[in-house]
């Protein structure tokens, strides 16, 4: 019986470290508008800065590069970090001042949209989701 209550204050314990995880996540969608002479090396800078975001840095949940159907210049990325720590760490990484410095001229516009969750506990779900397919 002992054990027992020893199992369930460790699910409690870990419990809530995942939902003060996800209190502290940053949260933001990047609105971008790039000039349509440099739009195919854009993407492929950025295609780049994305997975090696993704593959190294351990903070980044996520950074998803998405454009506009009807307007293939409008580009959009979904970026989630851990915390606002993982987001000043991933600033300084030689793959993003790499995307920084070479996309510089290719970019017209670009708009930072800092977003809150409303349902951070659904987030587990999507990704689980995604691995299935």
């Amino acid at each position: 019986m002992k054990y027992y209550y020893l199992i369930i204050a460790l699910i409690l314990l870990s419990c809530c470290s995942v939902f003060a995880q996800k209190d502290t996540m940053m949260i933001r969608i990047s609105e971008i508008e790039i000039d349509s002479n440099y739009l195919e090396a854009y993407k492929a800078i950025l295609k780049e800065e994305a997975s090696a975001s993704m593959q190294i840095e351990p903070g980044v949940i996520s950074i998803y590069p998405m454009y506009q159907k009807e307007h293939s210049t409008q580009v959009r990325i979904l970026e989630i970090y851990a915390d606002r720590e993982a987001y000043e760490s991933h600033l300084k990484t030689p793959h993003f001042q790499k995307y920084k410095t070479t996309t510089l001229k290719m970019v017209k516009s670009l708009k930072l949209v800092d977003m809150g969750a409303m349902d951070p506990e659904t987030m587990p779900e999507i990704f689980r989701k995604l691995k299935e397919k």
